[in-house]
């Protein structure tokens, strides 16, 4: 028989843990009184691991987080909120009903060890109750909402206020989070709170230490910012913590408030007749010629303006070709035109297969050996650019110069001009510098003004003449 029980309790227990079965709590409060439920994480500790603490002799305690919503939506009822500050801490809902009625609350602990789930059912059930006429809100500076939510210390909190209040009968309507009504975040500093507000409801009328509040003097001391001063024999905090902000305090009187005005009454929806209908007369005419001057007219003048201002920058202050040459020096002019001649020799080579080669790619003549050497091909970085620049010009004058220099070896002498003053060869075929007769000098002229020009004619010794 004992063995029997043992196998129904596994066999139920295992049921529960296959299947899931849901726990439902029930709760009935009155409207109008705080509710708050807490969390315990011991209880879902129980529903992940049921036979860890009786059979292995194993204790978890695992960090849950709490998900609450009402059952079939998404967030919670509007009087109803839920908090947690950590995994390792226990959750608090925690609330004031404002009408009757029934929430289904679905819990959700989720242990993040074994990322296992368990699901709780909370039923709320709201009861009509007559609010406490006089009721009064105070804001401890320095409790935050987790800490006030145990029962133990709502109670010290009661104490306090029962004792300012000079009544027993006196029920806590509401705990708010500072935050929750526009307070700033503290810093994560010690001795930085969120702070709450705590309401509180009696049906017997304030005490003379709660009517001074109402006071213009202790206003007026409110609204300047001075350190307000606690009215004397009205300080009955014990615990420097349950100390309330006077000037924070707010006492409400239910009895007087403004009864809400009536519905209106619904009528039969036919309007009254209230005789012939009396148009508006027409409005005065208006002269619209005012706005299209400013709106049409300044704006097409301001463009016009400031596209004649652009013309003249683009067009009335540029130079010109001939004036940009004159001012360039010419070296560097003709470095940039034959630039654009071998960029354009290069295209025309490109256009067809056939093309005779470029003449900056000729042979280079020698004057002293006669012989043909290849084109200066070189990146080295000594070579200046301007000589490669210059080679077809360079090629074309030595195709000249031995020209010249076939049909003047014929006369029987020849010269070739260079740098001006600068001898750089000189031939006679029938004579020499002892008989007197003329020289033949070999003379480049100006490289700046007349680049690569070579000449052949008779020279003297006293005079030079460049004849090309």
């Amino acid at each position: 028989m004992a063995g029997y029980r043992s196998w129904v309790f596994f066999l139920t227990v295992g049921a529960v843990s296959l299947f899931g079965a849901d726990a439902e709590i029930k709760v009935t409060i009155p409207v109008g009184k705080l509710f708050t439920y807490e969390l315990l994480r011991e209880t879902f500790q129980n529903d992940f691991e049921p036979l860890s603490k009786l059979y292995a002799g194993r204790l978890y305690d695992d960090p849950m987080v709490f998900k609450c919503n009402r059952q079939n939506f998404p967030d919670l009822p509007e009087w109803l909120r839920f908090t947690q500050r950590h995994p390792y801490d226990n959750g608090f809902l925690y609330g004031t009903p404002i009408s009757p009625g029934k929430s289904i609350i679905e819990i959700y602990a989720i242990n993040k060890r074994s990322y296992e789930a368990a699901r709780h059912i909370l039923v709320i059930k709201a009861t009509a109750e007559k609010m406490l006429p006089y009721q009064a809100e105070f804001f401890i500076k320095l409790r935050e909402i987790e800490k006030v939510l145990p029962p133990s210390v709502q109670d010290e909190i009661k104490q306090d206020l029962q004792k300012l209040w000079k009544t027993e009968a006196l029920e806590i309507v509401n705990i708010t989070n500072a935050l929750d009504r526009g307070g700033r975040v503290p810093l994560p500093l010690a001795g930085h709170f969120e702070g709450v507000y705590v309401k509180v409801g009696s049906e017997q009328y304030f005490s003379d230490c709660l009517l001074r509040v109402m006071t213009a003097e202790h206003q007026k001391q409110c609204a300047t910012g001075a350190k307000v001063k606690v009215p004397g024999g009205c300080n009955f905090c014990n615990i420097p913590s349950n100390c309330i902000t006077w000037c924070k305090t707010e006492l409400i009187d239910l009895t007087k408030q403004e009864l809400a005005p009536p519905a209106p009454t619904m009528g039969s929806g036919i309007l009254e007749d209230g005789g012939d209908f009396d148009p508006p007369e027409s409005p005065p005419s208006r002269d619209f010629f005012p706005d299209y001057i400013v709106t049409v007219i300044v704006p097409l003048i301001l463009a016009i303006v400031l596209c004649l201002l652009l013309a003249y920058i683009m067009f009335g202050r540029r130079e010109g070709v001939t004036k940009r040459n004159a001012k360039t020096n010419q070296i560097q002019l003709y470095h940039h035109h034959t630039i654009h001649g071998n960029s354009d020799e290069l295209r025309n080579m490109a256009a067809e297969r056939g093309a005779p080669p470029p003449l900056s790619t000729l042979p280079m003549f020698n004057s002293r050996t006669g012989d043909r050497a290849p084109p200066l091909q070189s990146d080295s970085p000594t070579i200046p650019l301007i000589m490669q620049a210059f080679s077809s010009t360079v090629a074309r004058g030595n195709s000249l110069l031995g020209r010249n220099l076939r049909q003047t070896q014929a006369l029987g002498r020849w010269c070739l001009t260079g740098p001006v003053g600068g001898v750089m060869n000189s031939g006679n075929n029938s004579h020499n510098k002892d008989n007197g007769m003329e020289k033949n000098r070999f003379t480049w002229f100006n490289f700046q003004k007349t680049p690569y020009i070579c000449c052949t004619a008779h020279c003297c010794s006293s005079t030079f003449h460049p004849v090309c």
